[in-house]
């Protein structure tokens, strides 16, 4: 089953049980992946949608806006808030896959610069784009950015 309908199955379950809060970030989820359909149609894109790749990094950035928002909320003292994020960001892992390790993350580096041959800082565009394509949604680019960078520094 592609993302797209365990989503869609997710959103009327949470209907049936009467789930609010699941149900409200479901239908985030839905408007953020139709939003972006539209788009790729303006662009001249396909009009079957976005595929599961895109879907994941919708969903990855979804996560990290919403992790921002937790902890500008715990730092200005409205836990409740806070917590409502969390629960957001619960919601909207289940469709994510399993978060990589420390050591599969340094793997998967090792694996891509290899594999692209990256020798300098120059190919770091490339190794970064083979672990995207490879990795949607099961690392944090942003930190894993910094350890390519290292890696081929060194």
């Amino acid at each position: 089953m592609n993302l797209r309908a365990r989503i869609g199955a997710a959103t009327k379950q949470a209907m049936k049980d009467k789930d609010a809060t699941r149900l409200s970030t479901l239908r985030l989820i839905n408007a953020a992946i139709k939003d972006r359909d539209i788009a790729a149609r303006g662009e001249g894109g396909e009009g079957s949608g976005v595929d599961d790749a895109e879907i994941l990094s919708i969903l990855g950035k979804m996560v990290k806006q919403r992790r921002e928002s937790a902890r500008t909320y715990e730092e200005g003292g409205r836990l409740d808030l806070a917590q409502q994020e969390e629960a957001e960001i619960n919601v909207i892992e289940e469709f994510l896959p399993r978060r990589l390790s420390e050591r599969e993350v340094d793997t998967a580096v090792e694996n891509a610069v290899s594999e692209v041959g990256a020798t300098s800082i120059r190919d770091m565009g490339r190794v970064m784009g083979v672990l995207k394509a490879r990795h949607s949604g099961q690392m944090d680019f942003g930190a894993v950015g910094s350890k390519v960078k290292a890696r081929l520094a060194g």
